[in-house]
């Protein structure tokens, strides 16, 4: 079964955690600060990392930045209690992959990694190796480069990245990327999709202010061109 790392301060919130998640048939793993977050990762190698935004020490903010930068490429679901908008975004511009804001229901969040889970498990072999501009990408292996340097693209930009590129021209609307990559049946008001496209164009766009593959139809959604 896949290891799930809790990164939660909160004494109760993690015994519980980890309570439900054992129920479930995963392995769980735990830590109380981003320090031990960050060792037990390159120990226990988990499947995905369950990180509280409000950590001592070092916030999950912060954690989830250098988790990215040190090459960990598995989803990572943060847990707020902030209702500020601002900060989910600050999270999926770090590399978040998704988040949960407190409270919310056991059913909610195991729901929530399933569709992580299984979409970082997920091999699309039927595209193979796809070239655009400077870009290569080996969508069996999960390989990017670009100009001949290796990057750095999460499961989930792999995923959005598949998706877009095997629909290429057609404008796709934020619900159907949401429901197609994240697994939402429901569509939250967020700006998830937003940010991962932001992340992508500064990753594979030679300008991502002006970009020319992937395209921002106004009121409508997002397309691929070659």
């Amino acid at each position: 079964m896949p290891t799930i790392l809790f990164v939660e301060d909160e004494y109760p919130m993690r015994v519980a955690l980890e309570d439900a998640f054992k129920h479930c048939g995963y392995e769980v793993a735990s830590a109380s600060d981003g320090e031990a977050g960050l060792k037990l990762v390159e120990e226990r190698k988990p499947d995905l990392v369950i990180l509280d935004v409000m950590l001592p020490h070092m916030d999950g903010f912060e954690v989830c930045k250098q988790l990215r930068q040190r090459g960990f490429t598995k989803p990572i679901l943060m847990l707020t209690a902030r209702s500020q908008e601002v900060d989910k975004v600050i999270g999926l511009e770090l590399g978040a992959d998704d988040y949960v804001t407190k409270p919310f229901g056991d059913r909610e969040l195991l729901a929530r990694v399933k569709a992580l889970l299984r979409r970082a498990s997920h091999e699309p072999p039927e595209l193979g190796n796809y070239r655009f501009g400077t870009v290569d990408i080996d969508f069996t292996h999960f390989i990017a480069e670009k100009n001949g340097y290796s990057l750095r693209l999460t499961s989930t930009e792999f995923s959005l990245l598949h998706l877009l590129i095997s629909q290429k021209g057609k404008v796709l609307t934020r619900e159907e990327l949401l429901n197609k990559v994240w697994g939402y049946e429901f569509f939250p008001q967020s700006r998830t999709v937003d940010n991962h496209i932001l992340r992508l164009r500064q990753k594979l766009e030679d300008d991502p202010n002006h970009p020319r593959h992937i395209l921002t139809m106004h009121g409508l959604g997002y397309k691929f061109v070659d």
